[in-house]
């Protein structure tokens, strides 16, 4: 890949976070730019972690299928044998196959594809009660399905809350601690973890956006922990760890190996869904490149592997803006 004047792309979209670009254990581009904290005006750095929102979903899928591959969860039993659901809108026949891959046609707490907002969820709830995976039950389980089970595949976030419960059941392991033990530990990650926005932390990046002229700081944007369904803190060079630890069965046995890295279900005519992972498709039907992207208020970011190029991407930032030029930019360079 071609990386020249790349530090000078990051440079002219002041850019605030990391940029990681390594083919196998080679660093083929390395960059930390702009600030970690608006406050106080501490420089982001190559160890910094970042808030990876909806990457985090990764780890939730790798954690059920080790649970799976056990023999205590089961892809195709409803959702209703784990978690204690009687009585809300949740259907009997959505399993943890629908919820991993999309397709469970439940409501989300806040579908923005339908216009809803996120930022309406914490006008009566405040932000720092939503702690624990259960606590996000009420949010959605009362909402009525957009459709049955298996019809359609819209990305939904709730979905990822009813497998970590599931998790928790069989488990008896809170998620935080079991993903941290089971997913981060085994796989190498050992600057990645779930870190309170409230509490001090080193090397955690600030989540801050430019708002009509004025820095806005997101710690009243979203719970302010991380969950099953986004939120953890990661390094650049962590995530590129996991996607190895994976490839190396290290995580996962032989045939959810093969399974997390193969596409599941359509979504669009350029992209496929799989556990967590999206698949980025040729014409001839064959993948270019398997990702997971983020966004929240305050984060945004990228992990991608491109198949023919052998390369593993990460970009992250703590704006919600800030990864989608830097991205598309990689991107284009990789088509050539």
């Amino acid at each position: 890949m071609d990386t020249t004047g790349l530090d000078h792309f990051l440079a002219d979209q002041d850019f605030a976070g990391m940029v990681l670009i390594r083919d196998g254990n080679r660093t083929v581009f390395e960059a930390a730019t702009g600030l970690a904290t608006q406050r106080w005006g501490v420089r982001n750095d190559v160890d910094t972690r970042f808030d990876t929102a909806s990457i985090t979903k990764l780890f939730t899928s790798v954690a059920v299928l080790q649970q799976v591959g056990k023999g205590n969860l089961d892809l195709e039993t409803s959702i209703h044998h784990y978690v204690d659901l009687e009585g809300t809108a949740i259907g009997i026949d959505v399993t943890l196959l629908h919820l991993l891959t999309h397709t469970s046609g439940i409501a989300d707490d806040a579908d923005e594809e339908d216009g809803e907002n996120y930022d309406d969820l914490w006008r009566e709830t405040p932000n720092y009660s939503v702690i624990e995976t259960r606590d996000f039950l009420p949010q959605f389980v009362n909402k009525p399905p957009l459709n049955a089970p298996g019809v359609d595949c819209r990305y939904n976030n709730a979905g990822y809350i009813l497998a970590g419960l599931a998790l928790e059941k069989v488990t008896g392991v809170a998620f935080r601690q079991y993903v941290f033990d089971e997913v981060f530990t085994k796989s190498g990650m050992h600057d990645s973890g779930f870190y309170d926005r409230r509490d001090a932390a080193p090397r955690v990046a600030e989540g801050w956006d430019l708002v009509d002229g004025t820095w806005v700081q997101n710690i009243y944007s979203y719970p302010s922990i991380g969950s099953p369904d986004g939120g953890a803190h990661a390094t650049a060079a962590d995530l590129v760890t996991f996607l190895q630890a994976l490839r190396n069965g290290e995580l996962l046995n032989q045939e959810f190996t093969d399974e997390f890295f193969s596409p599941q279900v359509e979504h669009d005519e350029a992209t496929w869904y799989g556990f967590g992972l999206e698949f980025d498709m040729h014409e001839d039907g064959t993948v270019r490149s398997y990702y997971k992207d983020g966004i929240n208020p305050g984060a945004s970011g990228i992990v991608r592997h491109y198949l023919d190029d052998g390369l593993d991407v990460v970009v992250l930032s703590n704006s919600e803006e800030g990864a989608w030029e830097v991205i598309q930019q990689i991107d284009e360079r990789l088509d050539g």
